[in-house]
Formats: C-alpha cells, structure tokens, sequence
C-alpha cells in the first residue's frame, strides 16, 4: 500500500505540475517533486520513499526537462541539475528514514526503561500488599498457638478479627490481580438482570463497613428509584472500589456521600467526598493499569480504579472524575440500563 499511494501522490503531482509549467518552470517544478518526497520519507519506509524519489526523478526527466518526452538532457546545466536532484531525493529518503528509525528506537528504549521501573514498582507494591496481611495471619495463628491458656477471650477476639481482616485484605488484592487478568482478556461479559439499585448500594456500605478507621458514608436513598436491568456483581465491584479509594486516600473524619438516581436511558451513581481531591494533572491518569499517585504513602497495587473503568465499559457504561469547587472528588457514574417500574408494585 505505501508504493502505491507513494507512486500515486508523485504521479498526481506531475500531472498538476504538467499544467502550470509554463507558469512556474521546470526548475519550481523539482523542487515541488523534492518536497513530496520529502514528507513521503517523514510516515513511509525507506524503500517506498526511495523508489518514489527515483520515481520522481524520472518523470522530472522526461515530462519537464528540454526535450520534453524524451530522456536525453540537451546541456550539461539541465543534466548536472538532474543528478543533483537525483542525489538529493534519493539521499533525503534514505536520511529520513534512518532518522526516524533511530527516534523510534530511543523511544522504545525509553518505553522498555519505563516499564521496567513499573514492572519493579508494582512488584515491590504486590510484595508488600500480599505479604503484609500473610504475616498478620501467621502472626495471630502462631499466638493463638504458643499461649493457649494465657490468651483471654478478649484477646482471642482480637485476634480473630486481626485474622479475618487481613483475609479479607489478602482477597481483595487477589481479587483485583484476577480481575484486571478478566479484563485484559477479554473475557468480562456483563450478565445484566433486574436489581434494586438502593439495596445494591447499601449491600456495598455493608461492605467497606467491615473496615477499621471508617469514613462517615451518608446515603439518602430515592424510596420512588425503578429498578434498572444492571450486572449487580460488575456494579458492586466497581461502588466498592470507589468507595475504598475514598477510605484508603483520603484523611481520618472524611465523609463520603452516594447519590444514585435515573437519568435519560439507564442509572446514575455519584461518589463525592470531602477530601483534599486529585491533582488537576493526574485527573485522566488515576484509571491507568498499576497508577498511584506520586508521593503516595497510602500503598495499593493500583488496580481499583483501573477495574473500575473496565467494568464500566464492559456495561456500556461512562465514568468521570472531578474535583468539586468546594473541595474533595467526584466520581460520576452512568450505566445505560433498561428501567421497569416494578419497585412501585414492590413498595405497594
């Protein structure tokens, strides 16, 4: 495809140069061919762009050089003028083209270096997310083992709960690694049926409750909200990670609010909190694949919100996030949904 369209665009150059020859010269005439091949060596390969200069070059020769149709030169100016830009068409293809060569090569030098770092830093991430609630685990099962008479219920509980949450915490992450492994796959295809968005919502409250040092989470539910034809597990994974986000990254007293409401063709979820918000620059990048803010001291693997995004699309789905004038994150979820006004029959 590149010969042809080089061939192409030097052929319809020539044509048009055909006609106003009388107007520029022969000479202007090179040099309108020279600047062709010129950006042709900028997108194209090296051999479409040197058989397009040789090309060129020919055609110069034989349609606009005295005698016209003919490939003989009649002085040596013309014939020198000929080699010349044969020499340059052809050299400026060839240059071009290492030139890009090269840029491509220090960028995807640059690309490997980069992944790389981020291959060490999400590894270092996992290391730590993964072995730090295992040792909570074998630390709590390892006292319940050396003092079984001196332990107090007290201090069974305790350590039951330590256990519990550092399970939960363990599957989360694991959690998140198969679901990011779904989403890369493909392999996520929403399941949608009828749910009560309201009783979904306080499901996940429920959820992120069973974590220590809350947030204060306030929900006003719309008792008139119909129901909406969603994939409930995809749109429990995705409020949960929201929510937790908020939690994790946000400081101690912060609330979280959650609206959800209809709007012209599926639900509407909003996630506001009071904290200090994202930076204006890193608001596009939050939803990359292993991103953590810069300076984060909170840990994380970086895969909440970036599951987030891909659950949301796998329902056709949009989400947004912004920082509010007053202070603290929007999220702004849509979920295109069929809607049935089966909750009024429900409430009567």
């Amino acid at each position: 495809m590149q010969y042809v369209i080089s061939l192409g665009l030097i052929s319809l150059i020539a044509v048009i140069a055909h006609f106003s020859v009388s107007i520029t010269g022969y000479k202007v005439v090179a040099l309108i061919l020279l600047l062709a091949v010129s950006l042709l060596a900028m997108v194209f390969d090296i051999f479409p762009v040197v058989l397009a200069a040789v090309f060129s070059a020919l055609l110069w020769n034989f349609f606009f050089i005295p005698p016209l149709f003919k490939f003989t030169i009649a002085t040596p100016e013309d014939a020198l003028l000929f080699l010349m830009y044969f020499v340059i068409a052809t050299l400026n293809a060839v240059l071009t083209s290492k030139i890009r060569k090269a840029e491509l090569k220090a960028k995807e030098e640059e690309e490997r270096e980069n992944t790389i770092k981020l291959y060490n830093t999400v590894l270092n991430s996992l290391s730590h997310e993964l072995r730090t609630p295992i040792a909570t685990i074998i630390g709590a099962v390892d006292a319940l083992q050396d003092n079984p008479g001196k332990l107090t219920d007290r201090d069974r509980r305790e350590l039951y709960g330590e256990i519990g949450l550092a399970g939960t915490r363990l599957n989360r992450q694991v959690g998140n690694l198969l679901n990011m492994s779904r989403l890369e796959s493909g392999s996520i295809q929403a399941k949608p049926d009828w749910c009560d968005l309201n009783e979904l919502i306080f499901r996940v409250i429920n959820m992120v409750r069973d974590k220590p040092d809350l947030r204060e989470i306030h929900f006003d539910p719309q008792e008139d909200l119909p129901l909406f034809r969603l994939d409930q597990g995809l749109m429990e994974q995705i409020l949960f990670n929201i929510v937790h986000n908020s939690q994790q990254y946000t400081p101690a007293g912060t609330i979280i609010t959650i609206r959800a409401d209809q709007y012209e063709n599926g639900c509407r979820v909003i996630v506001l909190d009071n904290g200090p918000g994202f930076p204006e620059s890193e608001l596009e990048a939050v939803f990359k694949k292993f991103y953590r803010l810069p300076n984060s001291v909170t840990g994380g693997t970086g895969l909440g919100l970036s599951i987030v995004k891909g659950f949301v699309e796998a329902q056709h789905g949009t989400i947004e996030l912004s920082n509010q004038d007053s202070g603290g994150a929007r999220f702004d979820l849509r979920i295109p949904a069929e809607v049935s006004n089966l909750n009024e029959w429900k409430n009567d």
